[in-house]
């Protein structure tokens, strides 16, 4: 039966919306959120510019579950969407959605906790393994079928590269097996370090304009994957459902160098090596390098080996080669590389996705160990070019903001305190400094957290960080995360105080009111700008200060006296259940 709210536009008068069982019902009289207005929530996507400012969202009226919290438009600007990653291998390895029940009970756990929808990986080694353009879709579509039907948004992930070797990995999802036979004749289509051991976990980026698959480059694969994810999933595009698109760009699906594989032998915190010595990478280096005028320049060999610590390599020690010429002019070639990489394969996603209502986005490593060290080793391996007076990562936010793209980062529930004092780790500086990054280059910023965490510690930083300077009763907020993706879905995070902590996060996130299924729709994803000179990008690495941040959030979830409560309940059901 439709329920009736009033809105508090046209005078008080009421306009009715009907509200499905899942509470994903949207008036037919309501605008969706638009792009103008005196009051509302800025958002710094590109795509939502005029002239260079920043244009306001307004939301005439929250689509509200019955018995919702009445704020006025005033309050609305605080919410901030959560999303929630599925667990890896939800469709297995031979393209199979066996556990269909167990899923869809967990995400109507999930829909009455006020989530505004999940994430997932769409696998290209699940997806295109019988063979090169032989797509299978079904096991996905049942899935997304599914995630419309408890009334939930999807965050989808391109996912070019392979599950397993990176931290929180359970399941093995390797590339399809008939690129993994073209690298046994052609090892230098991996990325590879400097003592030539290879990674099959994603293709080099050495590759992406070589026609070596088929009479297809790396970036034409990624393309036709893409357009055939569009095309068959078009129905949940029309229907709204489908809400972001997140293109995977590397290791994890992130933009970097795979610096660090466990299965190399990296252990935390290991400085981790450069991955630029297949062939292809070397030829472009040497051509480079020649053309400066420095034919006699090599890729580095003093780089140390995975494990070392930044002062015992001459490369990133004291007064090390990555302060010399020689240093600097490598480091630039490397971390331009990427910018290159990224750049080409989401123009090419924009040109797949244009005219859909969807977020572009890209994930950004969150590498917090030796960032308090002068060489920030870690993020130099990675491609992160982030050193005293140069910024790595505002570089990669104006690239973005061709493509109306927004910035995923991670380790947002990470505090110092936390973090081993040896490894010089800072993850709530580098978090400041990146998301400061996207915002100062006017574009949207959203995040997740690194690891599973189900404790209000957590949950605090994330909400912290989420909305910097608090909540705002204005109508105007001065920044805060345009979304937030929590990793991940799991038995545990289901069972007792953890669920109970965790739907208290959803409604703190959403700043205390219910959830607004308008705030996740999204405008329509215009073409991409021109291509912006290298020089204007690398404007972009001057060093700015980070946005003013709060002690601590205003939207707790809880401290000392919570954790109290949480043991004396858990006490006592144990005890009924006895």
């Amino acid at each position: 039966m439709a329920s009736t709210i009033v809105s508090p536009k046209m005078g008080g008068l009421p306009k009715k919306m009907a509200i499905n069982k899942n509470g994903a019902g949207v008036p037919s009289n309501m605008k969706k959120l638009e792009l103008q207005g005196v009051k509302g929530i800025p958002n710094f996507s590109s795509q939502r510019m005029a002239n260079g400012t920043p244009q306001a969202v307004v939301a005439e009226a929250p689509t509200a579950l019955k018995g919702a919290r009445k704020f006025g438009n005033d309050m609305l600007v605080n919410y901030v969407p959560i999303y929630v990653m599925l667990q890896l291998g939800i469709v297995t390895r031979e393209n199979e959605f066996p556990d269909a029940d167990k899923v869809e009970k967990q995400l109507m756990q999930l829909k009455s906790a006020g989530v505004d929808g999940i994430m997932v990986d769409v696998w290209w080694g699940i997806i295109e393994a019988a063979g090169a353009k032989k797509y299978e879709w079904g096991s996905y579509k049942k899935l997304f079928t599914l995630v419309e039907k408890c009334g939930l948004k999807i965050q989808a992930i391109m996912s070019f590269h392979q599950c397993g070797g990176n931290i929180g990995d359970a399941v093995y999802i390797p590339l399809p097996e008939w690129v993994l036979a073209l690298g046994e004749s052609n090892g230098d289509v991996f990325y590879t370090n400097s003592a030539g051991n290879r990674n099959p976990e994603y293709l080099s980026l050495g590759v992406d304009n070589q026609t070596l698959f088929d009479g297809r480059t790396a970036v034409e694969i990624y393309s036709d994957f893409m357009a055939g994810f569009r095309e068959n999933m078009s129905e949940f595009f029309d229907s709204g459902t489908i809400v972001d698109i997140e293109v995977g760009l590397g290791p994890a699906g992130e933009l970097r160098y795979p610096s660090y594989p466990e299965p190399q032998g990296w252990k935390f915190p290991g400085v981790g090596e450069f991955q630029c010595y297949d062939k292809y990478l070397k030829e472009d280096f040497k051509a480079a390098a020649t053309k400066a005028g420095h034919e006699e320049w090599n890729l580095p060999d003093d780089a140390g080996t995975y494990n070392d610590t930044p002062d015992k390599t001459v490369f990133f020690g004291p007064n090390g080669t990555y302060l010399t010429e020689k240093g600097k002019f490598f480091l630039t070639w490397y971390s331009n590389k990427l910018l290159g990489h990224g750049d080409q394969i989401l123009d090419e996603a924009n040109k797949v996705f244009q005219g859909t209502n969807i977020r572009l986005s890209a994930k950004v490593s969150g590498i917090h160990w030796w960032y308090k060290d002068d060489s920030h080793a870690c993020e130099l391996t990675s491609g992160y070019y982030n050193v005293k007076g140069r910024d790595g990562y505002r570089p990669i936010a104006r690239m973005l903001s061709r493509h109306y793209g927004t910035l995923n980062f991670t380790c947002l529930e990470m505090r110092n305190s936390e973090q081993s004092a040896e490894a010089k780790s800072a993850p709530e500086d580098l978090v400041k400094q990146v998301l400061s990054d996207g915002w100062t280059e006017k574009i949207d910023v959203g995040g997740e957290n690194a690891l599973s965490r189900y404790d209000r510690t957590g949950y605090n930083q994330i909400l912290l960080n989420v909305r910097p300077t608090g909540i705002s009763r204005t109508g105007q907020i001065d920044y805060k995360m345009a979304q937030m993706t929590y990793l991940r879905s799991s038995d545990e995070l289901y069972v007792g105080k953890n669920f109970r902590i965790f739907k208290t996060f959803v409604k703190k996130m959403h700043a205390d009111q219910e959830y607004c299924r308008e705030m996740t729709d999204m405008p329509t994803l215009q073409r991409s700008k021109p291509k912006i000179p290298t020089e204007e990008i690398l404007e972009a690495t001057k060093s700015i200060e980070p946005f003013r941040w709060n002690e601590e959030t205003d939207m707790s979830v809880g401290g000392a006296l919570a954790y109290y409560l949480d043991n004396l309940f858990d006490k006592v059901f144990s005890i009924l259940n006895w």
